[in-house]
């Protein structure tokens, strides 16, 4: 009888051993701790119809983009034009609105979603056919992309009024009190981690970043994984462009002129190792809303813009180094049992 009672306890203490370990489990102990502080410093901080709305909707376009900067960077590479893509996608949506009247709001999210996965290929394409590092080819497109962006602009803006009110009620609507435009952030962030737990395709990009070399010679499709991670990057940064022009309504030029830092940060502060072929995409968007939930929590506490910025840095340069330095404890574990072995 104590066998099989506690024979079922092993396997839950085992989970909830692995849950406290888990990094992600920190980050979100984190974020808990800022909302907690920041509220009991200003309880509009939660406690508020707007508070509580921008807790949850503000991070999620940056959620979006972090799940697909996680993928590129498992595979030991990253996308530096995403911001760019954004952009580029927001501005785009604006123009079918305002050049197609009646144009259906799902083929908008396909085109914006297309174009996006087009960028994406080009930059995947370029770093997989041409051997050239992602973090050259990206650097370059972010600004070609954003040149476009900048030419096709100019100094025109799109409005809010050139919208329909049905798109832009995606970005201030509600679903059973959660924003709609979160739900969609959770959907995006609930494929993406099934997708790379479950599928053999996924599992494949973290043996890629793991050791490249090795991932070929064993006969994995490292170019098309490659190709396949930087689409998904793009796509999910063209889907943020379209949430971008619903959730602001106004866009001109520099719409997403930032986020392509602001997405490796998010993946980096959630554990996606910059060296690759570790993290998850739950850390990821953990990270995300770690980041910009400090962004919005440091002027309650009376901290300016310039050190609200070296608070992030700080958190990047940390959490590269927590990488590292568990790295090296199981590298130093992994040696010894091969040594208790022998």
């Amino acid at each position: 009888m104590t066998t099989t009672a506690t024979a079922p306890a092993r396997p839950f203490v085992s989970g909830v051993g692995h849950l406290l370990k888990a990094r992600e489990t920190g980050i979100a102990i984190a974020l808990v701790l800022v909302v907690v502080v920041a509220t009991a410093l200003n309880p509009t901080f939660v406690f508020s119809n707007d508070g509580f709305r921008d807790l949850l909707l503000t991070p999620s376009l940056l959620m979006v983009v972090a799940v697909g900067q996680a993928v590129v960077i498992i595979t030991r590479n990253v996308d530096l034009s995403v911001g760019s893509v954004v952009g580029l996608t927001a501005y785009l949506t604006g123009r079918l609105f305002i050049d197609l009247p009646g144009i259906p709001i799902v083929v908008v999210f396909l085109a914006g979603i297309g174009l996006g996965a087009l960028l994406g290929l080009i930059n995947g394409a370029l770093v997989a056919f041409a051997k050239v590092p992602a973090l050259v080819i990206t650097l370059g497109t972010l600004y070609v992309y954003r040149g476009i962006n900048v030419a096709w602009t100019g100094s025109d803006r799109i409005n809010a009024s050139d919208m329909p009110a049905a798109f832009r009620a995606l970005g201030t609507g509600k679903l059973v009190g959660i924003p709609i435009l979160t739900i969609l952030a959770v959907v995006v962030l609930v494929v993406a981690a099934w997708y790379l737990r479950n599928l053999r395709s996924g599992r494949e990009l973290y043996a890629i970043g793991s050791d490249p070399d090795a991932a070929h010679l064993y006969g994995l499709r490292v170019t098309r994984r490659v190709l396949a991670a930087f689409v998904a990057s793009g796509a999910l940064a063209g889907l943020a462009g379209v949430l971008f022009a619903a959730r602001y309504g106004t866009v001109s030029s520099n719409a997403g002129f930032g986020w392509e830092l602001q997405a490796i940060g998010a993946a980096v502060i959630g554990g996606v190792a910059i060296s690759g072929g570790i993290g998850t995409v739950w850390g990821a968007a953990l990270g995300a809303y770690l980041l910009l939930t400090i962004n919005r929590s440091l002027p309650i506490v009376g901290v300016d813009d310039f050190w609200q910025r070296a608070v992030v840095g700080v958190l990047i340069i940390g959490a590269i180094v927590l990488d590292r330095v568990l790295a090296l404890r199981q590298h130093r574990r992994l040696v010894e049992e091969r040594e208790e072995t022998r």
